[in-house]
């Protein structure tokens, strides 16, 4: 079972991308979230892969640039009615923090604005992702796509804050650790989850 790919990005469709690993061409579904921050043409990537076996499609790979993602496609298929077209829809919408904070909210209009789930799949979704663990660390109650105080006592390590909401705005886990520790680094153990996050869209913006 493949479970990680990092090479080249050689194609990029409309529902798949090309990933060139070694002179090898993987052939990976991703939603149009992932597609649109894949890097250009020729760069490397990373996608987090999860495999799938069918009789009538064979093998097929599913690509995510962070692992909430790839966690989240997963506990979304264990839905009855959730296939990997609908699992990718939801994602399309809504990031695995956004999809955390709806759940938590039982937003259940938030989940059905996804292509192709309907009022009573997007009930069904929020119900049974109550208390499954989508995301590391703090959800946000706040609407998609804000970034508002953490529903967290006041004593949770400001990092972690900083790290889930540059996730929450659709940066990728590894790029948003990496960012935030360099700037906790700089800053110090001082430094606020406001001052972390600025530093941190600062280092991304570079």
């Amino acid at each position: 079972m493949i479970g990680r790919l990092r090479g080249a990005v050689g194609e990029i469709g409309e529902e798949d991308a090309l990933i060139d690993v070694m002179g090898v061409g993987y052939v990976v579904r991703c939603g149009a979230r992932t597609l649109q921050r894949l890097p250009a043409l020729g760069e490397e990537t990373l996608l987090h892969i999860e495999s799938q076996w069918s009789e009538s499609a064979g093998l097929r790979l599913y690509g995510f640039l962070a692992r909430d993602e790839r966690r989240a496609f997963v506990l979304l298929q264990a839905i009855q009615g959730v296939g990997p077209k609908a699992a990718m829809a939801v994602l399309d919408v809504l990031s695995p923090a956004e999809l955390a904070s709806a759940v938590a909210r039982e937003d259940k209009a938030a989940v059905g604005r996804a292509n192709g789930v309907g009022p009573k799949l997007a009930l069904r979704i929020v119900t049974e992702l109550k208390d499954k663990p989508i995301v590391d660390g703090p959800v946000f109650m706040g609407a998609p796509n804000t970034v508002s105080a953490p529903v967290t006592p006041a004593k949770a390590a400001p990092t972690g804050d900083a790290v889930a909401a540059l996730m929450g705005l659709g940066v990728a886990e590894v790029s948003a650790r990496r960012v935030i520790e360099a700037a906790a680094d700089k800053l110090g153990e001082e430094a606020t989850v406001q001052q972390l996050i600025k530093a941190g869209l600062q280092e991304l913006g570079r």
